[in-house]
């Protein structure tokens, strides 16, 4: 690791843990010294000048002060002193709830119920659509769900999109290899070196499906399979086929956001956000049905994640005696976030409880 556990930086920011890392920086928690929780992203390139760190985060930067709810806020950059030499950082909001892979992951042998799914699926269209407003348009290129976080504020769920513009900084044969899974999320255009929104629209639409049946849409074996194109050479499985809540609506939306040429696609955010908005589903008799079996579940990414050092039930149990005091409702509340991504089968009984705590109610 690039820092240290206890590690003071510019006399502000105390390490508190390291969160972990991905093709090109560490995330760690820190604690500011006035300003409580944050996360730090610390760049991995050694000698990093301020205008480099500068270019890096200018879309970053310019989003956070749009200051929307589903676009994750950065607070402070600048370059520190690490193993490796001068590094640029950045800090930004901590979401203590971790991010969507994780979450995900936590469902085990259950797919995520699916109007969470499509709550979560409006909410990063609804960030991403911000972006790809901007004039000229703000392209993410890298969306996935390691790079989606999710948290809880006062209204419940919430979903905030990181790492704005970040990819397009990276050698994209490091991009590709920093984690498995991750060619899935890029567009067939990706290999004539083409970005735009609609590569964007493709990313989410692959997470959409991962989400709905726990399997890429189109699997990749190894990176030959991906640079020669022949996994897009199979045809796309309706959605249905593996989740029986899909109907043949939802079926065609995904299609659409995973169609192979750009102009085929949704052209942004905005757009299939608009046709997401009104789809209800439809009711079955047993929605805990599926297609794949449970040895194959949540091996799609070919990862696993890591939770965090306590179990959910020690986090849980942490939360629950920390909220018995007023002054630490909101690491109580951090807590008890982490616990219900981890396992969702405490989000019915504790997500209103968690929803008070952020509002700063005691029960």
């Amino acid at each position: 690791m690039l820092l240290e556990e206890g590690q003071l930086i510019r006399d502000v920011y105390e390490i508190d843990r390291f969160l972990g890392e991905g093709a090109f920086a560490e995330v760690y928690r820190v604690k500011h010294k006035f300003l409580g929780r944050q996360a730090m992203k610390v760049f991995k390139s050694p000698s990093l000048s301020l205008h480099e760190v500068e270019q890096k985060l200018g879309e970053a930067i310019m989003l956070s002060r749009i200051g929307h709810p589903n676009i994750i806020r950065v607070f402070d950059a600048g370059t520190l002193e690490t193993k490796a030499g001068s590094c640029g950082y950045f800090t930004m909001e901590y979401v203590a709830g971790g991010s969507l892979e994780t979450f995900w992951q936590s469902h085990n042998t259950s797919f995520i119920p699916i109007l969470d799914t499509l709550e979560i699926l409006k909410q990063i269209c609804t960030g991403l659509a911000v972006a790809h407003a901007e004039q000229p348009p703000i392209v993410h290129r890298d969306i996935k769900p390691q790079n989606i976080l999710v948290g809880y504020d006062p209204a419940g769920l919430r979903i905030r999109i990181g790492d704005f513009g970040l990819a397009k900084h990276v050698n994209p044969l490091t991009l590709l290899a920093s984690a498995a899974g991750t060619p899935a999320f890029k567009p067939p255009e990706f290999l004539s070196d083409y970005d735009s929104c609609a590569g964007d629209v493709w990313a989410v639409g692959v997470t959409f499906y991962l989400l709905l049946t726990d399997r890429l849409p189109f699997p990749i074996v190894d990176l030959m399979d991906f640079s020669g194109g022949k996994c897009w050479k199979r045809p796309l499985i309706p959605a249905s086929r593996f989740n029986i809540q899909v109907n043949a609506e939802l079926d065609s939306i995904l299609a659409r956001a995973l169609a192979l040429k750009p102009s085929d696609r949704y052209p942004d955010a905005m757009s299939l956000l608009n046709d997401l908005t009104p789809w209800k589903p439809t009711e079955t008799k047993n929605l805990k049905e599926r297609g794949p079996s449970a040895d194959e579940h949540k091996s799609a990414l070919q990862s696993q994640v890591k939770t965090g050092r306590l179990s959910a039930e020690e986090l849980l149990s942490s939360a629950l005696e920390l909220s018995q005091d007023a002054s630490k409702l909101v690491e109580a509340a951090d807590l008890m976030e982490e616990a219900l991504t981890n396992s969702p089968e405490f989000r019915e009984k504790y997500e209103y409880q968690l929803t008070l705590w952020r509002r700063g109610i005691m029960l």
